[in-house]
């Protein structure tokens, strides 16, 4: 009966989560449908005043670049979202999922068609957001939620320098809007920020998109369930970096600067992940090392100026974006049926399994970059590429080379390990998936197929489209199937030739992987462990040296930073010493001076409880008959009310307490400390109060609120105007502190009643 309810319940959930695939299916056709206009060269552009007074607006634009990851996300969105609802059948937090999932997608799609810097900030930190929930679905585990702490840490600390970068560029520029910075044709290179927004800028990028050394924190969350690695960590949004470097491609690039780094942190990330890649036995951990791989390519032929390379970035983004979603679904799909990832317990399940055998088959060909499938189409363009620059052509040719190879033999372990090899080592087979689950790898490896059979539409209607959109001077780079026997061609020939060597000698190569890593006892991961527990110490210590439970030691270190800070800003901005007059006072005004100076007195040094409240009382009259003597019998009766209320609210509380002799007891050091701290701050009160006095009095806001208060507020008392119109939110969030204090003062009383 219990199972009868749970499935009732589940199929509630699931009816609404296959409905919710409607919105990237309609998503991904609006975006297809513009694509005759983008290749056309046609640009929408849609802009809404949001804070005016700072240049920001809610602006989008959708060109030929923008449309391209609009297909990617909502296209891949679309069948990731199918594959969830029987993925994840049975889950009681399905319905939390998808609502994740779309606002991931919502923002990832608002990041791509941003046209604003500080809009594209608040998309990019939502998608850091969301991919944090999303890694942390399972939130029970500890890994789990560790995964998705780091992930979070990593991106949204390079998010924080990208916005850094992103004001330093309006400064720079003059405007938030991208396409008018673009538009301007304003060179960069020569400005005193150039260097600086070029590195904050990168390291919002390379921490997004998994580059060395923060590429460690990409593997670790694949904790996350399947359908958040294919759609997040291999299609979305680590692509995010890769959008952001081709965007600002035309404000920040053609330099030498911007090549060299590009190339040798791309080079350096496309070599580390796919050789890491080999040493691993679990299916997504093997993909997301080729994924830290292929994102390192592309950031690499990002570096690039002429138009084959780009265009080679922008074709592997596509061909990356198809087969490395299709084999996370296939990895989720073998865990799902056989309960395992481990490759050395996976055997003969295209038997078994036939229909995602054939879409592995497709996705990994791609990959591998076999004639006939896009991936090759790919490798082609990025050879090319990668022999047109100027700029360390060899490095770039070396490392994609090195790189590809690498992948095209965890191609041939990913497919001919567990699905083509031997017999099946389960007892009994493992069934096929049902069609929702396996529609994504058979669709998308089709694909793979199709682009690689027809690129001159592919490069005419998408990857064109995209280059021109951040690279307006555009050589004729044609995609075809077969350019002839040349460089390119001999090189792909080579890379499939080391893909072969590698995949039979896997086991040799695997060991050999682990050794390294082994003998290697320092790596960004362990790095970023180091400089967590630091962090966290440093909090420890933080926390007993200012968090005793001392209130003395509390109010000194408020008092002495104030000093300390008020004090070396006054003498920074010194310019000589103000020429300090003392008032003249009368004798009525000296004796009430010393009447409030021996009430201080009293209280700092009587022992008996009574004497110091009533000490204190006459401090307070004494300032309530100053402000009467000077025209402002409002504030002096206030001071009054203030005063006794607050003589009898330390009447009730002290008289309960033990008495203050044990200030005899105190130590003479730290007495001799508070004497200083008091007397620094009287003198620099004193010092700053007379300084003031001392120069011509700026009547600016006087004047304002002089003319307006009447005017504008209908107010004939200009305190009260001030407080209750001017500075209402202060007076608000004053009023809020005061009613907090109170209801938590109350809350203690309650408690301490109910415990007697």
């Amino acid at each position: 009966m219990n199972q009868h309810v749970d499935n009732s319940g589940q199929n509630r959930i699931e009816s609404p989560a296959r409905i919710s695939s409607i919105l990237p299916l309609l998503l991904f056709l609006g975006a297809a449908y513009l694509v005759p206009d983008t290749a056309a060269g046609t640009t929408y552009r849609f802009a809404i005043p949001w804070i005016p007074e700072l240049g920001v607006n809610l602006s989008f634009v959708l060109d030929g670049l923008s449309v391209l990851f609009a297909l990617i996300i909502s296209g891949i969105g679309f069948f990731v979202t199918l594959y969830a609802v029987d993925y994840l059948h049975g889950h009681s937090h399905t319905g939390r999922f998808f609502f994740f999932l779309h606002l991931f997608m919502l923002s990832m799609l608002g990041l791509v068609t941003a046209d604003n810097l500080l809009l594209l900030f608040v998309f990019w930190e939502l998608t850091t957001i969301f991919s944090y929930l999303l890694i942390g679905f399972e939130h029970e585990s500890a890994e789990s939620r560790k995964s998705a702490r780091q992930a979070l840490l990593v991106t949204g600390a390079g998010g924080l320098a990208l916005l850094v970068g992103f004001l330093l560029l309006e400064i720079a520029t003059g405007t938030y809007g991208i396409s008018q910075m673009v538009s301007g044709g304003t060179s960069l290179q020569d400005h005193p920020y150039y260097n600086a927004i070029l590195v904050l800028v990168f390291l919002g990028a390379f921490s997004k998109s998994a580059q060395f050394p923060f590429h460690f924190w990409l593997p670790n969350a694949m904790a996350a369930p399947t359908p958040v690695s294919a759609f997040l960590h291999s299609a979305t949004m680590v692509k995010g970096g890769i959008y952001l470097l081709a965007r600002f491609h035309p404000i920040l690039g053609n330099s030498a600067e911007w090549t060299a780094t590009l190339v040798l942190v791309g080079a350096l990330t496309a070599v580390v992940g796919a050789f890491t890649a080999l040493g691993q036995s679990d299916l997504k951990k093997i993909l997301a090392y080729t994924t830290v791989s292929a994102l390192g390519i592309m950031t690499m032929f990002l570096g690039g100026q002429l138009a084959p390379s780009l265009m080679a970035a922008m074709t592997f983004l596509l061909v990356h974006a198809i087969y490395k979603s299709a084999l996370f679904l296939v990895a989720g799909v073998v865990d799902h049926q056989t309960g395992t990832r481990d490759l050395t317990k996976l055997s003969g399940l295209a038997w078994s399994m036939p229909i995602t055998a054939l879409g592995t088959f497709a996705a990994c060909l791609s990959m591998a970059g076999f004639p006939l499938f896009f991936g090759f189409i790919g490798k082609e363009i990025m050879y090319k590429g990668a022999l047109a620059e100027a700029l360390m052509p060899e490095l770039t040719a070396i490392a994609a080379v090195l790189a590809n190879g690498l992948m095209t033999g965890v191609a041939g372990i990913f497919l001919i390990g567990p699905f083509l090899t031997g017999p099946a080592r389960h007892s009994e087979p493992a069934p096929e998936a049902c069609a929702s689950m396996c529609s994504g790898p058979l669709v998308l490896g089709g694909i793979g197929i199709i682009f690689g059979m027809f690129p001159d539409f592919v490069g005419t209607f998408l990857v064109t489209p995209a280059v021109l959109a951040f690279h307006q001077h555009l050589e004729p780079v044609k995609l075809e199937l077969f350019h002839g026997i040349n460089p390119p061609l001999l090189l792909s020939v080579f890379t499939l030739a080391l893909g072969t060597v590698l995949y039979l000698s896997r086991k040799k190569v695997n060991q050999a992987v682990r050794r390294v890593y082994e003998f290697i006892s320092l790596d960004a991961s362990r790095v970023y462990d180091v400089l967590l527990d630091s962090v966290a110490g440093l909090g420890r210590f933080q926390n007993r040296l200012l968090q005793n439970g001392s209130l003395h030691r509390y109010f000194f270190i408020v008092v002495a930073t104030f000093v300390l800070l008020s004090a070396y800003s006054y003498l920074q901005n010194l310019q000589a010493l103000p020429d300090i007059a003392l008032p003249e006072l009368a004798i009525r005004q000296w004796l009430l001076i010393l009447l409030i100076m021996a009430a201080v007195g009293t209280v700092v040094i009587t022992s008996s409880v009574l004497l110091a409240i009533c000490a204190l009382g006459v401090v307070g009259a004494g300032i309530a008959i100053i402000f009467l003597a000077h025209g402002a019998p409002d504030l002096a009766l206030t001071q009054l009310l203030v005063e006794t209320l607050t003589v009898i609210i330390v009447s009730m509380i002290l008289l309960r307490l033990p008495g203050l002799g044990g200030k005899r007891e105190k130590n003479r050091i730290k007495k001799c400390f508070d004497a200083a701290l008091s007397l620094s701050a009287g003198v620099l009160i004193t010092t700053l109060t007379l300084s003031m006095l001392s120069t011509p009095l700026d009547r600016y806001l006087t004047g304002f609120f002089e003319n307006n208060s009447y005017v504008a507020a209908h107010g004939r008392n200009i305190v009260n105007v001030i407080l209750v119109d001017f500075r209402s939110m202060d007076t608000l969030g004053e009023i809020i502190v005061v009613a907090t204090a109170g209801l938590a003062g109350y809350a203690l009383i309650q408690k301490r009643r109910g415990k007697s």
